[in-house]
């Protein structure tokens, strides 16, 4: 007898009681047929932490500044009713090449063809000009899960084979740089709320993989983690240029507008 769903006992017919018997009887020969445990082999040794110069006065502040948190408003780019869609990438490249004029003016300056090719980034431009212009195409995410999109943005620092990728969010109707970061990049991903960049070693064989992820209590985009992995390219890489010291869900890409409007931001580098 099964007890029913009231809990009065429900009489089961002999014909239904033999064939619940049989099934019963297979599942358990079935299990048996699984085979027992099987040993995976010896397990190594856990072995914790040993702990250097126990006696060494630990420090107290960083050696030195390398930018963990960038968050700055970028000056003079308008937002229109707050839709980072309608910021203009070329305004917010040409407020920070206006905010470095070191890196940027002059025959002598790092990334003076990056400054020079900026012309050629206006609607007016012919289509072979426009190729010429060092900022890339944006991509729209929400990288800070507040349901509205950030921008991640690049550009080509010339005549010095590097990229600058940047993150852009917008706080009460501002354009804010929440990430920055200067390199000769092979790739750039977004995974969930994080950007991953990848740079070629002087190793053969290993690449670089940085991470940036969203905190919120920072309100930026951190560097969470810095990795140096194998590839599966035979190594076939090019030496890794320092980078410059002053400085899924789907993809929405746009075309590049144009603007001459100014900002002050500032570079931080890793």
């Amino acid at each position: 007898m099964l007890p029913s769903r009231r809990g009065h006992p429900v009489r089961v017919p002999a014909a239904l009681a033999l064939l619940l018997a049989t099934a019963a009887a297979g599942t358990l020969t079935a299990c048996g047929d699984a085979g027992g445990l099987r040993s995976a082999g010896a397990t190594p040794a856990a072995h914790s932490p040993a702990r250097l110069w126990p006696d060494l006065t630990p420090a107290s502040s960083p050696a030195y500044d390398i930018g963990e948190v960038d968050n700055e408003v970028v000056k003079g780019v308008a937002v229109p009713d707050g839709d980072i869609r309608e910021a203009d990438p070329v305004a917010a490249v040409r407020a920070e090449i206006t905010a470095h004029p070191d890196d940027y003016e002059g025959d002598r300056a790092p990334y003076r063809e990056t400054a020079r090719r900026m012309a050629d980034c206006g609607p007016d431009r012919s289509d072979g000009e426009r190729d010429r212009c060092p900022v890339l195409r944006p991509y729209y995410r929400d990288l800070t899960g507040d349901g509205r999109p950030e921008m991640t943005l690049g550009f080509r620092l010339l005549p010095e084979k590097l990229t600058a990728v940047r993150v852009y969010t917008v706080d009460k109707d501002r354009l804010v740089r929440v990430m920055s970061y200067d390199d000769a990049v092979s790739a750039v991903e977004l995974a969930g709320r994080t950007v991953i960049v990848r740079s070629p070693s002087e190793v053969a064989g290993y690449e670089y993989r940085l991470q940036w992820t969203w905190d919120s209590d920072q309100r930026a985009m951190l560097l969470t983690s810095d990795e140096m992995l194998r590839t599966d390219d035979g190594g076939k890489h090019t030496k890794r240029p320092s980078a410059s010291p002053s400085p899924s869900e789907s993809l929405s890409p746009s075309t590049l507008p144009s603007a001459s409007r100014s900002a002050s931001p500032s570079a931080s580098a890793r």
